[in-house]
């Protein structure tokens, strides 16, 4: 089988420039646990994955990659949480939104046929909370066949 249907992402790691600043971030306003802190990384529970920060710094110090924190951050990659319906969202936005999270929006929906709101981590690694509109991803349609 394929190894992008074998096996499952179990974590997502995010860079960051500042652990600390991060790390208040995703426990203070997101309500992740903090699992694990070493230096230059930590690691959260979160529900069905792990989540991880990784300083930018000792990422280009220990693994090789480029030392990327003095350019300005790209939007390459979005975590989405899916939500339930429309009012878990907005319950979700107004409850992120009295933690002091600045979103883009508010809550509206989009072609795609979900209603979304999207914010930022300090770093602006970017968030989508969704919630599929009557018909899901596909408005009624019969989805592909894989």
């Amino acid at each position: 089988m394929p190894f992008g249907m074998d096996h499952p992402i179990t974590d997502v790691c995010m860079l960051c420039r500042d652990l600390e600043r991060s790390i208040a971030f995703y426990e203070g306003k997101l309500g992740f646990r903090l699992r694990r802190k070493d230096p230059g990384f930590a690691e959260f529970h979160a529900a069905g994955l792990t989540l991880a920060l990784w300083e930018i710094g000792h990422v280009a110090e220990n693994v090789g990659f480029p030392d990327t924190s003095t350019e300005r951050p790209v939007h390459k990659v979005m975590t989405a949480v899916r939500l339930a319906d429309n009012a878990t969202l907005d319950g979700v936005h107004a409850e992120l939104t009295a933690k002091g999270v600045e979103f883009l929006g508010p809550p509206r929906v989009y072609p795609w046929n979900a209603y979304c709101a999207y914010f930022a981590d300090p770093d602006g690694n970017t968030w989508e909370i969704y919630a599929w509109e009557q018909g899901g991803p596909f408005k009624g349609e019969r989805p592909p066949v894989s």
